[in-house]
């Protein structure tokens, strides 16, 4: 009986049907996100699982992808569906807060072992609904400002030292508004967090109607600025800009950076700045489904890609990504050269205190809207 079963098993076939497992992972993100999982954390959950294959079905970029998924859920909620047909999903941030409230996910965090390496706050509230123990961040993508040390000497580490260094350098500063990128996005909430006041309060809510009225003051500051900015195409336009030297500073998603850094289109001088009070970026999280028909299972395998040998291979060396759980827990895993690269200008303290999430969703509405009226126009 050995003899057969071994010779199943080499032959890649399970000597019972009760062997067998298919794990199904759905993700939103770029096309880079599913052969993430199906060249790399798949078969290395499959090698260490013997008997369980992993697929990954990608649901498309950006929220939209994320929205098919809640819109998936939606529907096996509303169908009573007993065991649904997903067992682990990576969504963006602002969609875990709603499945939560709906009661459509599992509890897990504290299950697994490394559920105790994450601090953030984003692993706790998602745009103001508190997620606790729902999530694993798969990775913290993070905005910086991006600059060119031969043109800033002395980079500007706040919103208020970049404003006085804008007036004596005009068009050198360039972003790409709102419309042409998240970058863009990013600088224009983390302006507001500096110059209108409650940041906390925009970030966890709860949602006021007449906040409004304080960010006002703060867009008319912000008009005057963007008329000595340079406006720039794009997220990949304004690292293009930075590498012709048109512009000496602008915001970057850092991950897009370190890329272009990498790929020879940034020059290797080019440096990083988070200025204080900070600026937003976001996790995607590992969610499980609450019906999830491989439950046990769909937890061992977000434990192995949120293990701190995982973050470092997969999420740091692969794609420049910081790590989902707290970056101390990755650096042992690191070659001190990549660690380097990642963390030397902006620390992990810089990223814990000045690393935000963006508004919740109906200040982050208004928000969008009060700088087309205020600034856009």
């Amino acid at each position: 009986m050995r003899n057969i079963v071994h010779t199943l098993l080499v032959l890649g076939l399970s000597a019972s049907p009760l062997m067998a497992k298919d794990l199904t992972v759905i993700t939103a993100g770029d096309q880079n996100m599913v052969d993430y999982i199906n060249q790399y954390l798949g078969p290395l959950f499959e090698s260490r699982n013997p008997g369980v294959t992993v697929r990954a079905v990608g649901t498309g970029p950006g929220d939209a992808g994320s929205q098919k998924v809640t819109e998936r859920f939606d529907a096996q909620t509303q169908a009573k569906v007993e065991q649904w047909d997903v067992d682990v999903a990576v969504v963006h941030e602002k969609f875990v807060g709603p499945m939560v409230e709906k009661g459509q996910l599992e509890k897990y965090r504290g299950k697994i072992a490394s559920g105790s390496l994450v601090t953030r706050e984003n692993a706790k509230m998602a745009l103001g609904t508190k997620v606790d123990g729902y999530v694993m961040p798969m990775f913290n993508s993070q905005t910086a400002l991006a600059y060119n040390p031969a043109l800033v000497a002395n980079p500007p580490k706040s919103y208020e030292e970049l404003v006085a260094w804008a007036k004596k350098n005009p068009k050198q500063f360039g972003y790409n508004g709102i419309k042409g990128g998240a970058s863009g996005v990013s600088f224009v909430m983390g302006w507001i967090y500096a110059f209108a006041g409650d940041g906390d309060k925009l970030m966890n809510g709860p949602y006021e109607e007449a906040e409004a009225e304080k960010w006002k003051p703060a867009f008319a500051k912000l008009k005057e600025f963007s008329a000595t900015a340079t406006l720039t195409p794009g997220n990949a336009g304004t690292l293009d800009m930075l590498s012709r030297g048109e512009i000496a500073i602008g915001p970057v998603w850092v991950d897009m950076f370190y890329s272009w850094k990498a790929d020879g289109r940034l020059p290797p001088e080019m440096k990083l700045v988070l200025p204080s009070p900070g600026m937003p970026g976001q996790p995607m999280h590992y969610v499980v489904p609450a019906k999830a028909a491989n439950k046990e299972l769909a937890e061992k395998f977000v434990e192995l890609a949120t293990s701190p040998e995982v973050q470092a291979k997969g999420i740091v060396e692969r794609f420049n990504w910081y790590p989902g759980i707290d970056a101390q827990h990755v650096q042992a895993k690191l070659d001190p050269k990549v660690w380097q690269k990642l963390f030397t200008d902006i620390g992990p303290e810089d990223l814990a205190k000045n690393g935000k999430s963006f508004p919740i969703a109906p200040y982050n509405k208004a928000l969008l809207e009060a700088y087309e009226r205020q600034v856009g126009n």
